[in-house]
């Protein structure tokens, strides 16, 4: 284990040597900040290749500033080569000895694991660790599954941990690494392209689809046929992009049973239940759910799912009749989502609500629209809206230039400054 230890020297900061930092991400920054110094794990999930590696990069860092030695901090990526044989919690042990070994580190000892998903058994490494008081450490981990947590060992962090999803980049990020101002030009652009961080690294658009074309191939590939062992890897791959081209419209199982069969493609319920979960824990995909406003309850069946990254239509599936209007409502979804909101599809009266946001005891309810400036798209969009009895604030979200005046109490808010007002 030494000479792994050796191996990964240029993945860490014990020679100063200069790590690729990328783009600082202050959101997800100072949010997981706010958890340093206690024994909580720091779980980053989402999808591969949405930054989460750069993330805990930029924490090692972010404590190296504030006066933790280089040698008290020990980084490590499953997917780099060097660790292809680190297996399980035993050899994850084992390393860690040897890191001790090698460096001598004094005091608390900051560990971060990239793609822990890999590593049999590390729920045991990592609440050994966590809850040591003898030899303090400080545990920051990621994965690529929504599920990482979920398991029979995953009981052992208990009340242990905090997690945090990592989204690609928001609409103000975006602006940050363009270098755009905010406003309607560079939000349709937005629109229009996609946030997942390596793409801003591509000079055209054909090496951008090249590049989204093989994130997708390795999500499905790898964290999910090689995970759950898909006998039917071409039904995942058309499922999604089924999904991808459904994205913000009603459907349910049979809707895409009857869809398959109209192309004479035979498959059944069970199967295509199981396969959107996959899609779902690989974060390609979301769903949301239908709210009974009256209620207050979730209603089963029907549901809409709503893509991770714009890119994956705007890259690989542009021949489909998919409006912006559509892309506008994906990116608002994304929006309340990486704002910490349960998102779901409310129901009011036989009338439709575009979102229900809960977080805590706070409520919001939103309508998206690409353009309000005709009458009667003012009166559809109000109008379920108005039919909420209850006293939770409501809004439209639309892409008009201008501010539209409040309508019983219903407040307009511009696409691009959705990010500022739910932060």
């Amino acid at each position: 284990m030494v000479e792994i230890i050796d191996s990964i020297r240029k993945y860490n900061f014990w020679d100063n040597n200069p790590v690729d930092l990328g783009y600082t991400r202050t959101f997800y920054t100072n949010k997981i900040g706010q958890y340093l110094g206690n024994k909580l794990v720091k779980v980053l999930v989402g999808q591969r290749r949405a930054g989460k590696s750069y993330i805990l990069r930029q924490i090692a860092s972010g404590l190296l500033s504030a006066g933790i030695k280089n040698e008290n901090i020990l980084y490590i990526n499953k997917e780099y080569i060097e660790l292809t044989s680190l297996h399980n919690a035993v050899e994850l042990e084992q390393l860690y000895k040897a890191y001790k070994e090698v460096l001598n580190p004094t005091g608390k000892v900051y560990i971060f694991i990239d793609e822990i998903q890999y590593i049999e058994e590390w729920e045991r490494f990592v609440n050994s660790h966590s809850q040591d008081f003898a030899e303090p450490c400080e545990v920051f981990i990621s994965g690529s599954n929504s599920k990482l947590l979920s398991g029979e060992l995953a009981t052992l962090l208990s009340g242990r941990y905090i997690e945090f999803e990592v989204l690609p980049y928001s609409y103000t990020e975006y602006c940050e690494v363009t270098r755009q101002k905010k406003g309607s030009k560079s939000y349709k652009k937005y629109l229009q392209s996609g946030a997942l961080p390596e793409l801003f690294n591509l000079n055209d658009d054909e090496m951008k689809q090249n590049y989204i074309s093989s994130i997708k191939d390795t999500v499905i590939l790898r964290d999910i046929v090689s995970r759950y062992n898909i006998k039917d890897v071409r039904l995942l791959d058309d499922l999604f992009i089924y999904l991808v081209n459904t994205a913000s419209n009603l459907i349910s199982i049979t809707n895409i049973i009857n869809y398959f069969a109209s192309r004479k493609r035979k498959t059944n319920y069970e199967t295509l239940s199981s396969y959107i979960g996959y899609l779902e824990n690989s974060f390609l995909v979301h769903r949301a759910e239908r709210y009974n406003i009256k209620g207050k309850d979730i209603i089963s069946g029907n549901s809409k799912y709503y893509i991770n990254d714009l890119s994956y239509r705007n890259y690989l599936y542009t021949g489909y009749d998919y409006g912006i209007g559509y892309l506008l409502e994906n990116a608002v979804y994304l929006s309340l989502r990486r704002a910490g909101y349960q998102v779901y599809v409310g129901t009011i009266k036989d009338t439709e609500v575009d979102f229900v946001a809960i977080k805590g005891d706070k409520k919001l309810y939103l309508q998206v629209s690409l353009s309000l400036s005709e009458e009667h798209t003012r009166e559809r969009e109000y109008r379920s809206l108005k039919l909420i009895e209850d006293n939770y604030d409501k809004y439209v979200v639309s892409m008009d230039d201008y501010k539209i005046p409040s309508n019983e109490g219903i407040e307009h808010i511009s696409a691009w400054d959705l990010d500022d007002f739910l932060n």
